[in-house]
């Protein structure tokens, strides 16, 4: 079984994240989308609520499992039992920021590859950063996400 880590912060998850996923899903058996916890960010969202909404927007998906994770990502490859690292990229910039990563993960775990999918034309503007500007700014952020996120609801929980 070909088992693939989508991993990332998806503060929040958007279509952009969803497109790359659904392409990933033509690739793999399986797709493992992995809400990765960063040190050195603060997140938006809290790790378990974006596990949360990104369970909302795969339902209907199957060969996807969702899971949160710190540390290395290649070390979390080993553990899940993953072969391959998915990387979206909407950017030339994506794309020499993602290169460097792949190298340094190429080094430490020489059996797991990186593949890079490219977004949409039409999601490769959206990113988790714009939709944080617009909620954070009061502006309705659904036309960026998957329709089965209901964002109002998390954004209840923040307020709390």
């Amino acid at each position: 079984m070909k088992t693939a880590l989508f991993p990332g912060s998806f503060d929040p998850f958007t279509l952009g994240h969803l497109d790359v996923l659904q392409s990933a899903l033509k690739l793999f058996d399986k797709v493992i989308v992995a809400v990765g916890y960063n040190y050195n960010k603060k997140g938006f969202f809290p790790l378990d609520i974006r596990v949360e909404i990104i369970k909302d927007a795969i339902k209907g998906l199957d060969k996807v499992e969702v899971r949160a994770f710190d540390g290395l990502t290649v070390d979390f490859c080993k553990k899940v039992g993953a072969n391959c690292i998915i990387r979206g990229i909407r950017t030339t910039t994506d794309f020499e920021l993602e290169s460097v990563i792949a190298q340094a993960n190429k080094q430490m775990a020489p059996e797991i590859s990186s593949v890079f999918i490219p977004s949409s034309h039409d999601y490769s503007f959206i990113s988790s950063t714009v939709v944080r500007d617009v909620l954070i700014n009061g502006g309705d952020a659904r036309c960026f996400l998957p329709k089965n996120v209901d964002i109002t609801k998390y954004l209840e929980y923040l307020e709390k």
